[in-house]
């Protein structure tokens, strides 16, 4: 059996939809179709339900997990055949989300080509459950994920302790709060702020992990912020605070890399939960079956000390009178 039936086998896992599989791989629908049945053939099995919707069978389950296995040990040969002959050439496929690939990518990879300039990079942007579920399915050698996903296929290489910070403009505070309360917050936010002292401000808050994680630190302490704005990313909740509209919350390295564009009117403070600093961990992510060429741990390399030197850039501050 070639290995372009198990590849698009897998592939229509992915979808189970005939339809968006096929105009996805630019192929027509016969083409996939056939490919399946060359796959039931040899193996005297059906792998698809047709009815009443497109699934998998229990021979598919085993036969997908097969493809996928077999998809990645045949990169794994291709990876280990080029270093033999010292080729050092090849395709390093990296995911993370966009604001990460944005502040990671662009200070590495120059050192990296200079090294291995006939690699390829190929980047997939997504969310950290999106990212882990495409190096199982061997899109993906690496991807910047939030550590702890705890999946005995995947391993997790710790390359940030990202401290997370709340953020508060000057002139909310002056708007709400008195000049003699202003300073005791403040005095009382150098070592770890407390939300509480901050309920009568707005806020723009994230919906992704680190959001969830945050509102079930707000919960705990029975804080409830007034919400004005939600996103995805730091890079939509960030901009109001800096233009003054909201207090929000941001990691250590989302700070670093937007510092020079925040304004001096924005006010700093550690974020604690049960007096211990908040912190969101980041590994690089890969499949244990996965081989790491010369070219892959160069990468990994890279990324780790510059995650290291971001995580010693301070960012506290407090805005003075």
């Amino acid at each position: 059996m070639d290995f372009d039936s198990f590849y698009y086998f897998s592939e229509l896992a992915k979808d189970l939809n005939m339809t968006k599989t096929a105009a996805r791989l630019y192929i027509s629908q016969q083409t996939l179709s056939n490919h399946i049945q060359r796959l039931e053939q040899h193996y005297n099995v059906r792998l698809l339900e047709r009815k009443p919707v497109l699934s998998l069978t229990c021979a598919g389950e085993m036969v997908l997990k097969f493809a996928l296995d077999t998809g990645r040990a045949q990169k794994n040969l291709q990876d280990q055949l080029s270093e033999v002959e010292h080729q050092e050439r090849g395709v390093l496929r990296v995911g993370a989300s966009t604001p990460r690939g944005s502040q990671l990518l662009p200070r590495i990879l120059p050192d990296f080509y200079r090294r291995y300039p006939q690699v390829e990079v190929r980047f997939s942007d997504g969310l950290s459950q999106k990212l882990e579920r495409k190096i199982r399915d061997g899109e993906l050698d690496l991807a910047v994920v939030l550590t702890g996903n705890n999946a005995p296929d995947l391993v997790d290489r710790e390359v940030l302790q990202d401290q997370v910070y709340l953020c508060v403009p000057e002139n909310l505070l002056r708007q709400h709060y008195s000049p003699g309360e202003i300073v005791e917050i403040k005095s009382r936010s150098l070592q770890g702020a407390d939300p509480r002292d901050f309920s009568r401000l707005p806020f723009s808050v994230l919906t992704n992990r680190l959001g969830g994680r945050i509102s079930g630190v707000f919960a705990h302490i029975g804080f409830e912020p007034q919400v004005c704005f939600s996103g995805t990313y730091t890079s939509q909740t960030l901009p109001l605070c800096t233009m003054g509209v909201a207090a929000c919350y941001c990691t250590h390295s989302s700070l670093v890399e937007n510092y020079s564009a925040i304004s001096r009117g924005i006010n700093i403070f550690p974020l604690l939960d049960r007096g211990e600093p908040i912190v969101q961990n980041l590994s690089i992510t890969y499949h244990k079956q996965r081989y790491l060429t010369r070219y892959v741990e160069h990468f990994m390399d890279l990324l780790t000390a510059l995650t290291q030197r971001v995580e010693r850039v301070p960012v506290s501050r407090v805005v003075q009178e």
